[in-house]
């Protein structure tokens, strides 16, 4: 298995809701290292930039609307093989396909309120952790507990 990081963003929604804490546990039980971490309040600028890869589709300006109307929470996660488990804890985008037990089964209801973002593949998790991190908020550090993890 190899040693992967990976980008995560908590959506406006979850802040609304009140439910950080919650999914951050989540996370965190699952077994992920948090190595970066911060609020934020996404400019238009760098929400177009995060999600070009939509530019075409219908749903793009509803999109950036969603993720600048409100804070987020950004985060680089560190694990074993992080973003395939990462993708699989969030679910399905589409909450009615989203299994429950995973984040987006059991607290997303809308697919264009979606309220967890993860990284599809090696080169979104670089280019998305480059976009919303500097080298140095990324902190390297080990809690010891690779052995039971």
């Amino acid at each position: 298995m190899a040693l992967e990081r990976t980008f995560a963003m908590l959506k406006p929604g979850v802040l609304s809701r009140h439910a950080v804490g919650e999914i951050i546990c989540r996370i965190e039980r699952k077994g992920f290292n948090i190595v970066g971490l911060k609020l934020m309040r996404i400019a238009r600028p760098l929400a177009e930039k995060h999600y070009a890869e939509h530019k075409a589709k219908f749903f793009f300006g509803e999109l950036v609307d969603y993720i600048t109307s409100g804070p987020v929470i950004a985060m680089v996660l560190e694990g074993e093989e992080a973003i395939a488990l990462l993708r699989r804890l969030c679910g399905s985008t589409k909450p009615l396909e989203a299994s429950p037990g995973t984040i987006r089964g059991d607290y997303a209801m809308h697919t264009n309120f979606n309220i967890i973002h993860a990284s599809d593949s090696p080169e979104s998790a670089r280019r998305e952790i480059g976009l919303f991190f500097a080298e140095e908020e990324i902190l390297d550090w080990k809690d010891g507990n690779d052995v039971w993890i």
